[in-house]
């Protein structure tokens, strides 16, 4: 999947046309994205990817088939996994790329990942630094990336149209279940410091009260 998403926003921009109005598509039940008109649907192998020419950017959507006895993440750590290692593995395809902005979202009850690649190969090819702004989604059943690909010449133009593409996600019929079993975040640091802090220091005034004390009765006896 993440081949298939580093040669699909290698598209040049050339064919970049007039002003285009994103329209609501219906990915599966769960995901509804706006996409131009223009788009463009592919399936292969276990994915369904949507290509589009936006006015300032290239979109692509990508669903994933996850395999079939994918087995469900447990807690929200196992998610956070899930995303990073999703963001590695696209830095490394990218041999002058580097991730900038990540951050946790919310679609609907389920958790997301916005990042994005900033991809510089002016001093191999020529080419003008591009962005690569991911948002991905994880399920048991699937995972989707959406992706919008612009000139970095064109980052202050184009925020209106990614802002558009990417609150336009959303999602039904779904909950954080779907994401990971378990909403138990563990201890929170206060508590963890005041666990693993104040326990010992509650144990070290009472060995010195007890000294104390002993010492005193020693010396009334």
């Amino acid at each position: 999947m993440k081949k298939t998403i580093l040669s699909l926003s290698l598209i040049l921009f050339a064919t970049l046309g007039f002003s285009q109005i994103l329209k609501p598509v219906k990915i599966d039940s769960v995901v509804t994205v706006s996409l131009p008109a223009n788009f463009i649907k592919k399936d292969t192998l276990g994915q369904q990817i949507y290509q589009a020419t936006a006015s300032l950017g290239f979109v692509v959507v990508i669903k994933q088939q996850n395999a079939a006895d994918n087995k469900p993440l447990k807690k929200e750590k196992d998610l956070k996994n899930v995303f990073k290692t999703f963001a590695d593995g696209i830095q490394k395809q990218s041999h002058n790329g580097s991730i900038m902005n990540p951050r946790d979202t919310t679609i609907g009850p389920l958790e997301a990942r916005i990042f994005t690649l900033r991809v510089d190969n002016s001093g191999s090819t020529g080419e003008a630094p591009q962005l690569r702004q991911f948002i991905l989604l994880y399920t048991q059943d699937a995972t989707y990336t959406f992706e919008y690909f612009y000139p970095e010449a064109r980052a202050e133009l184009a925020k209106a149209e990614l802002k558009e593409f990417s609150s336009s996600i959303k999602v039904s019929d779904v909950n954080r279940k779907d994401q990971y079993l378990s909403n138990a975040k563990g201890m929170s640091t206060p508590v963890k410091i005041g666990l693993y802090g104040g326990v010992p220091l509650i144990i070290i005034i009472a060995i010195a009260t007890s000294i104390r004390r002993k010492k005193r009765l020693a010396t009334e006896a």
